[in-house]
């Protein structure tokens, strides 16, 4: 029976060569689509799940409320960890995990060899103990258990040593803290998962962090990733429901004194990677709306693949009907009927994903790149993706094929002899809501497309208060190269390009990690309000172009002189006119400051936020400021950073030329968005080519329906304008009625993606009246080939066998 089934569908295939062809092209590249996706978010969501017993692993995070700002911290602060191990039995172990602060990067010397680095950590010697990594040389469990020892990923280890073994070398790290030499106690890879903690080597805090692993503050210098293991069958909510009384016990008065409150929350490790809104997080992580984004693009291509089956199926009915009343006469039962026309679904949909399955292998690195993902051919050894690939073959031939099946099955025998028959449900009825949901839902990722666009457009020419054009930013990393910074700076000053230098400890678009409470003469740490701060010279204000709203700007020797922004002189209570002068006092008794001058706001971090209490403190010698900011005007880059490189190499002869464009880094705030943006284009046209594929086939079946009445009307004098106009107003009428769908669902879904700025566009009409013209002009577009084909064709032809 079955092999008779698949027959039948062969003959049909080679029969009906261009509806074939459709069928499976659109749901080839559908599954194309579909399959990557889903590998994608697959992927994303398989971090740190290959940890032993990743189900017991949690992060300490904190909530903090401080006068008036609210602040959600994937970090806590030294001690709470440690103590929290000593008080609950049921926290078998804790480590802690420090991002190197303030230092970019690392120089790795071994002999001759010189190595710059960036991905570093400081780990407790627990680390390996709840985290599982494949050591290729060493034992997790003396890896960290000496002081001044250093684990290296693979990569950064084969750069070092090449074949040469480098367990028990001393490697000296130089960075801004100072130089060190570390012995090598292991060597790992990332061969058994990905995890959020990615690092090219690990140090010990034992030793080489020691002042940061002995640090007793419970209230403020949230800067450890702490995590806890529990004991098996421990519960996570009752842990978490005793922590309000736990830190009552240990930072009560501390907490009091400050007028701050604390809170500290279990999250789960596996959930880090695809939970955003924390700040400073340890990695890159995605957001989880981001990934539900883009598997309602793999579904609705999907769909829109599925559609074009079902509605090119049932068109072809009629063409069937006296096959299926032939079927019923000789004995065939409406069950043999469905299983006949669902195997047909099957096989196409097999055919497809056939087809698809070498289509993705070959797309993978253009799609890796659009989303910026590393998927591998390794997928294929995975039974999971085989049998999600027998999932897609059976839920899109059911999709697509079981109103068809169920359709056709239905025709009663006789009538269908005499070519008279009837369904109870009208076929082109619901080809016709097809179309209407297929193009609708193209009219949404089409605005989709419009919105972000127009926003990133927004985020890219906002004034930011602030110049990010054509500015130059060099990060040095050592004391060495620290000590000659001044010297770099009058050299590039003496260049005609250059319009301005400053040395500064920040560059926006990056993460401040200086912030504390300052208050007013009469004031305390309960009336402190909350800021960052960066710490830098005189030229800051003027290279970056930053205005005064009232003051001055920072003179030489400026030494305990600050320039606030608006918003801080606000929270502060002091009027911008009468601010300068005022002296601002910190729970540091030495370190108090007078405000030199307000600048206007502008928005050091991404526009995701709101403008934050922020000040600049002046300190034109202070050694943690590790970054040059350079103003130039030139026309002519390449030119410009050979001179600039010539400098450095006479300034730093053993340093490797490094430098970033600001305006590029602060761009990077938004990778996010931008990676959306070129999987939304991407994807928005191959569903609307698939779209496109299934109206052309439908142009061409009611062409074909409508042969001799295109004849007869030619016959009598009608034009080939006025037949195409003819042939395409059923498919204009159904894209206008689209358009009425999908407009308010496009205007709920944007505005609610726009929420998630701070500073956003206004959806307005014209991007909804250009998507719906852009899907019009795509649908009388593809209609008209098979419409004017149909209008210029021979009517002798068409009427010669009447």
């Amino acid at each position: 029976m079955f092999k008779n089934y698949f027959r039948t569908t062969f003959r049909l295939l080679l029969k009906n060569k261009t509806f074939s062809f459709i069928n499976i092209i659109g749901l080839a590249i559908g599954t194309l689509c579909c399959l990557y996706i889903v590998l994608y978010v697959v992927d994303q969501y398989s971090y740190d799940k290959h940890h032993k017993n990743e189900k017991d692993i949690y992060r300490l995070t904190t909530y903090l409320y401080l006068t008036g700002d609210k602040h959600t911290m994937a970090t806590a602060s030294p001690p709470i960890a440690p103590a929290i191990k000593h008080d609950f039995p049921e926290v078998e172990q804790f480590t802690r995990v420090i991002p190197t602060l303030g230092v970019s990067r690392h120089l790795l010397k071994f002999k001759d060899k010189s190595i710059y680095e960036k991905e570093a950590f400081l780990v407790d010697s627990t680390f390996f103990e709840i985290f599982t990594y494949h050591f290729i040389s060493g034992s997790p469990a003396t890896a960290m258990a000496q002081p001044y020892s250093i684990v290296l990923g693979k990569p950064l280890a084969d750069k070092i040593f090449g074949n040469e073994d480098p367990m028990g070398k001393i490697i000296e790290v130089d960075n801004s803290w100072g130089k060190e030499s570390l012995k090598v106690t292991g060597v790992i890879d990332e061969s058994l998962g990905k995890s959020h903690i990615h690092a090219a080597f690990f140090l010990s805090l034992n030793g080489y962090g020691e002042g940061l692993r002995s640090n007793n503050v419970w209230t403020g210098n949230n800067f450890t990733y702490s995590y806890l293991k529990l004991q098996p069958g421990a519960s996570a909510t009752a842990l978490e429901a005793k922590f309000p009384a736990f830190l009552n016990k240990y930072a009560q008065a501390d907490l009091k004194a400050r007028g701050m409150e604390k809170k500290q929350f279990l999250q789960p490790i596996t959930s880090i990677h695809t939970t955003s809104g924390y700040e400073v997080e340890a990695g890159k992580v995605v957001s989880s709306s981001f990934l539900y984004i883009l598997l309602l693009i793999a579904i609705l291509i999907q769909v829109i693949a599925c559609i074009n089956f079902m509605n090119l199926s049932t068109a072809r009915a009629s063409k069937r009907a006296k096959e299926v009343g032939v079927r019923k006469v000789i004995g065939a039962g409406r069950k043999s009927l469905i299983l006949q026309f669902l195997s047909e679904s099957f096989s196409l949909s097999l055919i497809g994903v056939l087809i698809g399955l070498p289509l993705l292998i070959m797309a993978l690195p253009w799609l890796n790149q659009l989303t910026q993902a590393d998927i591998t051919l390794s997928f294929l050894t995975h039974y999971e993706i085989w049998l999600a690939l027998a999932g897609v073959v059976l839920v899109t031939g059911l999709l697509a094929g079981s109103y068809p099946a169920f359709y056709l099955s239905a025709f009663d025998a006789i009538k269908v002899i005499k070519g008279n028959f009837k369904s109870h449900i009208s076929a082109s009825g619901i080809r016709r809501a097809l179309v209407v949901f297929q193009f609708a839902l193209s009219i949404i990722l089409i605005v989709s497309i419009l919105v972000i666009y127009n926003q990133l457009s927004f985020i890219k020419n906002r004034d930011l208060g602030f110049n990010a054009n054509q500015k130059l930013v060099f990060t040095f990393y050592t004391d060495d190269t620290k000590a000659k910074m001044s010297s770099f700076m009058t050299d590039l000053q003496q260049l005609p390009e250059v319009k301005g230098v400053t040395k500064t400890t920040g560059i926006p678009g990056q993460a401040t990690y200086f912030n504390w409470g300052v208050f007013l003469a009469g004031g305390n740490l309960t009336t402190s309000v909350n800021q960052e701060n960066v710490t830098t010279d005189e030229y800051f204000i003027k290279t970056m172009g930053i205005q005064l709203a009232s003051g001055r700007d920072f003179h030489l020797y400026d030494s305990g002189k600050v320039i606030i922004n608006q918003t801080l002189a606000k929270r502060l209570g002091l009027s911008v006119e009468t601010a300068p002068g005022t002296k601002l006092y910190t729970e540091d008794n030495g370190r108090n400051y007078e405000i030199a001058g307000v600048m206007k706001d502008f928005n050091y971090q991404s526009l995701h936020e709101a403008i934050s209490p922020f000040m600049l403190i002046y300190n034109a010698n202070n050694r943690s400021a590790g970054n040059i900011m350079v103003n130039v005007d030139s026309k002519n880059y390449q030119v410009l950073l050979s001179k600039m490189e010539a400098i450095w190499k006479k300034d730093f002869p053993a340093v490797p030329f490094d430098y970033a464009f600001l305006d590029s880094q602060v761009q990077q705030q938004y990778q996010t968005e931008i990676t959306l943006s070129r999987i939304i284009n991407s994807f928005t046209g191959i569903a609307i080519l698939i779209s496109c594929l299934g109206l052309f086939g439908l142009a061409a079946f009611s062409a074909e329906q409508r042969t001799k009445e295109i004849a007869v009307r030619k016959v009598l004098g009608a034009s080939v304008p006025g037949l195409v106009q003819m042939l395409s107003n059923d498919f204009v009428k159904l894209v206008a009625i689209s358009f009425l769908i999908a407009t308010p669902v496009a205007w709920w879904a944007m505005n609610k993606w726009l929420q998630s700025f701070v500073y956003r566009i206004d959806l307005s009409w014209w991007i909804f009246a250009l998507a719906g013209l852009l899907a019009l002009g795509i649908a009388i577009f593809t209609v008209s080939f098979q419409a004017i084909r149909a209008a210029i064709a021979n009517p002798v032809k068409s009427l010669r066998t009447e």
